[in-house]
């Protein structure tokens, strides 16, 4: 590999990709206002910054219990505002749903958000009983991951059913050498520290890596890397290339309570 700005390029590969903020942006805001006041609650606080809040969806009738989903933006942009679309599938199924959002860099660093992340995911904890799934996609991948290994004091650890990383980076290293950092301000010391590819897992985790087929090749190195590496440290993990789908359609599929992707988080 000589480009890394290249290998972690997503947009300029796939057709139309200009489009996907926008739509993601009036798919959200629809389905947010479409629900019943009863059962959405947006910009609970969980923190004393601004983007320390999370939306809860819930369905109609008790919880299962509560999915929790990290959104991405390389730790630096986007927010969760942006996804509550994709609550469409687990609400339908009789799981609530939860999107934190979360500070981002250069303000604070990585390893800051995965505390704001511990945080979060603790007192989504306290305001759904039952089991909790987690999952992120991109950097809300690593996210997730993170909160599996065994150097993060996560108070739910207990209840959490799985850790699902959807096109996640797990090796933060090869950022060091993107434009990217000039706001992750990573070095090799703070880039391993955040590295769930280079941490242990909780004991009996289960995580499951879950990339579309049509991905840089970078993500698709970076998914497997995670799964394998974690399964010699007897975490029961598993990989998945999802079929005929790119960096920016991977996640739609958990708008529909059918979908493979649906199917494997509440499995």
């Amino acid at each position: 590999m000589t480009d890394w700005d290249d290998a972690y390029q997503n947009g300029k590969y796939i057709s139309g990709g200009d489009a996907y903020l926008g739509m993601w942006k009036v798919k959200s805001t629809t389905y947010r206002e479409g629900l019943p006041e009863a059962r959405r609650e947006i910009g609970a606080s969980y923190g004393a910054h601004p983007r320390e809040v999370f939306d809860l969806f819930l369905p109609d009738g008790p919880p299962k219990g509560v999915l929790v989903f990290i959104h991405g933006g390389y730790w630096q942009s986007l927010d969760h505002t942006l996804w509550s679309h994709l609550s469409a599938g687990p609400l339908a199924q009789g799981w609530a749903v939860a999107m934190p959002g979360y500070r981002l860099c250069p303000e604070v660093s990585i390893a800051e958000i995965t505390q704001s992340m511990v945080q979060a995911i603790g007192a989504i904890g306290a305001r759904v009983a039952g089991e909790i799934i987690i999952c992120g996609h991109s950097a809300g991948g690593h996210l997730t991951a993170r909160m599996a290994c065994d150097d993060i004091a996560l108070p739910v650890a207990d209840r959490v059913r799985r850790y699902v990383s959807i096109s996640g980076v797990h090796d933060l290293r090869p950022l060091i050498r993107t434009g990217l950092n000039e706001a992750l301000q990573l070095d090799m010391v703070s880039a391993a520290a955040e590295s769930p590819a280079l941490k242990t897992p909780r004991a009996g985790v289960e995580l499951l890596a879950w990339v579309g087929e049509n991905e840089r090749p970078e993500f698709r190195r970076q998914n497997n890397l995670l799964g394998n590496i974690w399964r010699g440290a007897f975490a029961n993990t598993g990989c998945v290339h999802a079929k005929g789908h790119h960096h920016f359609s991977v996640i739609g599929d958990m708008a529909d309570k059918n979908s493979a992707l649906t199917k494997a988080l509440i499995a």
